[in-house]
């Protein structure tokens, strides 16, 4: 897969490509990412990037010279996002859309944004991580290239790790555990330690849907199924 992210400041994303799964997955050859920085395609000998908003108003503006142009040189795969508190709200759903294309390309806003011509004139459409704001794109950017990445085959290494994950399936996650099965008097679930394969399946869906239910209730079908009523009347406790 082949991701793209145009960005004024390169040098905020390089640490984290070098790093856990992300760089697993470029030297393994099942990333290409590439950093692309506007600044290269200036005019002038200040190498600008942005300007005065027309109109008035605080802060300035990413002008849509540079921009273009690096696109242009790039030819990046589409579609191009800009990175955009406006955008469609980037979720689990949205990584799995990407994660299936042959690559996708990103654009990094800073300032007061980019000019209004770059988001509809050059790019395929905008992107948010949250309602919030931060100084650019570059955190949201490794957010997404991230979440996508993990779900392409062979960089986590272990493919039914991504499957069981939170907001796989709709539901969080159920909780983990791991040795000693005792610690400070607080005990792994009996169910864990059963050796019933079927049963510790079951208790795990019932502590996902559980844990949905009281934490994420929005993003449960009312009313549950019967069998999903079922699985919560054999397990009636919390872990």
């Amino acid at each position: 897969m082949r991701i793209d992210v145009f960005t004024l400041f390169p040098e905020y994303l390089t640490g984290a490509l070098s790093t856990t799964i992300l760089s697993r997955g470029i030297e393994q050859q099942l990333l290409d990412v590439r950093l692309h920085d506007p600044r290269n395609h200036t005019e002038d000998r200040h190498r600008s990037v942005d300007d005065a908003p027309f109109g008035g108003g605080p802060g300035m503006v990413m002008m849509p010279g540079p921009i273009f142009a690096a696109v242009e040189a790039a030819q990046p795969p589409r579609p191009l996002l800009l990175l955009s508190p406006s955008g469609c709200r980037f979720d689990q759903e949205y990584a799995e859309e990407l994660s299936v294309l042959d690559g996708f390309s990103l654009l990094c806003g800073r300032y007061e944004g980019v000019d209004q011509r770059v988001a509809e004139h050059l790019c395929d459409g905008e992107i948010s991580i949250g309602d919030f704001v931060l100084a650019g794109g570059e955190a949201a950017a490794l957010v997404i290239i991230e979440a996508v990445a993990r779900l392409v085959p062979g960089v986590l290494g272990n493919e039914a790790s991504s499957a069981e994950e939170s907001f796989s399936g709709g539901l969080l996650e159920y909780p983990q555990y791991t040795r000693p099965a005792d610690f400070r008097g607080w005990t792994v679930p009996e169910v864990l330690r059963s050796g019933d394969h079927g049963k510790v399946a079951r208790w795990r869906r019932a502590q996902a849907l559980r844990r949905t239910m009281e934490r994420r209730p929005d993003l449960v079908a009312s009313p549950i199924s019967d069998a999903d009523t079922k699985l919560l009347q054999e397990f009636p406790e919390g872990p």
